[in-house]
């Protein structure tokens, strides 16, 4: 005989005026008892399955080792780092300050180790991580060079079966996907590319061994992070010959990077670190300024962005908290005085025109480097202005510009981004309830709840996932902030003998409506940000129009959501049900 349940769903949101809301509905549910758990003959291979060893992947070990769970990690890469194993181009660094991107609970790593940069580097960073994973013996469950295939719900048993790309499967209780945001490359595809004769580089699956540009010509497609941070490095050897195509200007901000004098482990430090982490705006210490544009006035505004640039930094961005609404007056400003700099930067004035960005400040994430409009001023860069649009042809020789000039080279390097958000996701054919695939429920656009949870798919939970906060903060924070709700929520349901759990409907369409909402009032999704085709917003050709990937409120709000709310509260916005 069926048996009925009313569950209570409750969204916690944010007002822009601070006001903390809750919505709260109920519904009935029908459901059989043998459908509810999991036959006693059923069997389990690990408590949990995870994709991934990267800084999200490692702590979901660490966790899972100090529950007493069982736990399987996959990943493609020859060893741990994730996004920070593949990305090992020159100049590749993090652009949060090293002292504040590290884990909080790794103490045992931190009285030791030793950052040597103000910006941690590539190298640094995986090395750092491999540590970690050494220190508390978390290799022994991850299984490396190993991708993930598929993973599918059994209704029946109630478990995942994930198959791996060595044609082996397993089952778990609990299927984690720790992918991150940016592991998945965007190439795109031009006319003529494999005709090329020369060499082809790219920025995400670099040499381990490295390259040698010196007396090379080569070609750099892309603008973003990754090409800022290539071109800052290679063009500083000026027997290489650097040719940049530019689709879309980015805003580059000053980093200020450079080496840190030996340290000793302090306390109040690793104190004022998790301070940043948990309780400040994007989870990293900018030396916030609270007052608003319209407060401090337009001339004291501009004194103190002029201050933090010249610091370096993301500190450049905290001189108002409104920088990111449009209409308040900063965002312009902010905009003004990038674009001044680049101009007295820039000595040739139409190729400063042209790195000047036409985009609304903020839309695309803004670039840190330090010596990059200068490049500009060396005879061995030169920069193909696209003005929006895409490479039409790649040849034996080189790459045609625009105007049909072919120009010539002996490596191209593609420096174009990730598919942000969904593409580590997507390309798993996961399969959630009545066979609903991952990319049927997000067709028209990806659907979470908090961005841990999505409806159908019960048992699984992601890492920073879309609609959460992710990269509009300091990575680690919302890192450690997901996998602590993951594995409290694991730990409720064994006390309270719940056999799965999934994000109720309502819920996650109350979710996507409040974060669609709050990014309206932003830099997120105003009418000419649609047009720099930034991560931020993930596209849907087909209805020709925009979601968007990332929750916009600041890291410390979700956190008060996620984090400082009773969890008991929190889950009522998912459906469980209860072992038999």
């Amino acid at each position: 005989m069926p048996i009925t349940t009313t569950t209570t769903t409750t969204v916690t949101t944010c007002s822009p005026d601070g006001k903390v809301n809750t919505v709260t509905t109920t519904s009935s549910t029908s459901s059989q008892p043998k459908s509810a758990a999991a036959p006693k003959s059923a069997h389990v291979d690990y408590d949990v399955v995870t994709v991934g060893a990267g800084f999200s992947g490692l702590y979901l070990l660490k966790a899972a080792h100090d529950l007493g769970l069982s736990i399987r990690c996959f990943e493609t890469a020859k060893g741990v780092g994730g996004t920070w194993w593949w990305n090992r181009y020159p100049g590749a660094k993090v652009d949060v300050e090293s002292k504040q991107y590290s884990y909080t609970w790794a103490t045992e790593v931190e009285k030791s180790w030793q950052w040597k940069h103000r910006y941690g580097h590539q190298g640094e960073i995986q090395a750092y991580l491999d540590t970690v994973a050494e220190t508390y013996d978390l290799k022994k469950d991850i299984q490396f060079e190993t991708s993930v295939v598929s993973a599918v719900w059994n209704e029946k048993t109630s478990l995942w079966t994930i198959s791996t790309s060595d044609g082996a499967s397993c089952t778990a209780r609990w299927f984690i996907m720790a992918t991150g945001c940016l592991s998945k490359f965007n190439k795109p595809k031009i006319a003529g590319a494999s005709k090329f004769k020369g060499t082809v580089l790219t920025t995400y699956d670099f040499p381990e061994e490295g390259f040698d540009f010196s007396g090379k010509k080569v070609a750099v497609i892309g603008s973003g992070s990754t090409a800022v941070q290539f071109i800052s490095e290679v063009a500083k050897d000026e027997s290489t010959h650097l040719t940049v195509f530019q689709r879309t200007a980015n805003f580059v901000s000053l980093a200020g990077d450079s080496k840190r004098e030996p340290y000793a482990y302090d306390e109040k430090v690793a104190a004022w670190k998790k301070a940043s982490q948990r309780e400040t705006d994007f989870g990293m210490d900018v030396n916030a300024n609270t007052m608003p544009f319209a407060e401090q006035g337009k001339e004291a505004f501009l004194q103190g962005v002029a201050e933090r640039y010249g610091r370096g930094g993301f500190e450049f961005m905290g001189q108002s908290p409104d920088i990111v609404i449009p209409s308040a007056g900063s965002n312009e400003e902010m905009a003004r005085f990038c674009r001044k700099k680049i101009r007295e930067t820039v000595k040739d004035q139409k190729v400063a025109a042209s790195l000047c960005p036409k985009i609304v400040f903020g839309s695309k994430r803004v670039c840190i480097a330090d010596g990059y409009y200068e490049k500009y001023n060396q005879p061995n860069v030169t920069l193909v202005d696209l003005q929006g649009k895409s490479i039409e042809e790649i040849t034996e020789t080189g790459v045609k510009g625009p105007d049909g000039t072919v120009y010539e080279a002996d490596v191209i390097l593609y420096a174009t981004g990730f598919d942000a958000m969904t593409g580590a996701i997507l390309n798993i054919d996961i399969q959630g309830k009545n066979g609903t695939t991952i990319k049927e429920a997000w067709a028209n656009g990806p659907a979470t709840f908090l961005g841990l949870g999505v409806h159908n798919f019960p048992n699984m939970f992601m890492v920073t996932g879309p609609q959460s906060p992710s990269v509009l903060a300091n990575m680690v924070s919302p890192i450690e902030h997901h996998v602590e709700w993951i594995l409290s929520c694991i730990v409720w349901m064994k006390d309270n003998h719940k056999t799965t759990i999934e994000a109720e409907k309502d819920s996650q369409e109350q979710w996507g409506t409040f974060t669609e909402s709050i990014a309206a009032m932003t830099v997120c999704k105003c009418s000419t940000s649609q047009l720099c085709n930034s991560f931020v917003l993930y596209t849907c050709k087909q209805h020709r129009t925009w979601k968007v990937l990332l929750h916009p409120v600041a890291s410390c709000d979700l956190i008060r959501m996620l984090v400082h709310c009773d969890l008991h509260t929190d889950l009522r916005a998912f459906n469980s049900t209860t072992q038999q």
